[in-house]
């Protein structure tokens, strides 16, 4: 999904500057594909029929409560968190459950691309919570598509190319 309107600031509160660190980008990159997930679960609640709604909400608020930590952390590292936006670009037209569901895996797949490159910054409790939240999102778009990836979150390994 594509964000309509863009307002990222790399201020610390006080206004002084915060070092641009891989760490941070990293962290602001996962919190905006937690937004965009957040926006794309209220798209596939809506379209996605009710034998799969339990599962839907449980990925709803479990986006929620990883966005509000990933917020937590961007504001210990001194940096005002990206903000969500009004409404985003999905990758294609959600009609039916068909296509509620193959939002779903997008969504998860993204953010397992947002959670690997943190994994790989990350240090200490954030790499933790970051292998987690990438795992995670690799289970549910594994569940919502039918079919797992080898590296989930690692694109270039995706097309099971050498």
């Amino acid at each position: 999904m594509t964000r309509t309107t863009r307002g990222t600031t790399r201020r610390a509160q006080d206004s002084a500057e915060v070092p641009d660190t891989p760490a941070l980008r990293a962290t602001q990159a996962a919190l905006a594909a937690e937004h965009a997930a957040v926006y794309g679960y209220g798209v596939v609640g809506a379209r996605i029929g009710s034998e799969r709604d339990a599962e839907v909400r449980e990925a709803y608020t479990g986006h929620r409560a990883r966005r509000d930590a990933l917020r937590r952390t961007v504001l210990d590292l001194g940096a005002v968190p990206e903000a969500a936006a009004a409404a985003y670009a999905l990758p294609f037209e959600v009609t039916d459950t068909a296509t509620a569901q193959a939002l779903a895996a997008d969504l998860e797949a993204r953010l397992a691309g947002a959670y690997a490159d943190l994994v790989l910054v990350a240090t200490g409790a954030s790499r933790r919570d970051a292998a987690a939240a990438l795992r995670e999102s690799a289970v549910r778009a594994a569940r919502w598509s039918g079919t797992g990836t080898a590296f989930p979150g690692l694109a270039e390994y995706a097309g099971g190319g050498a």
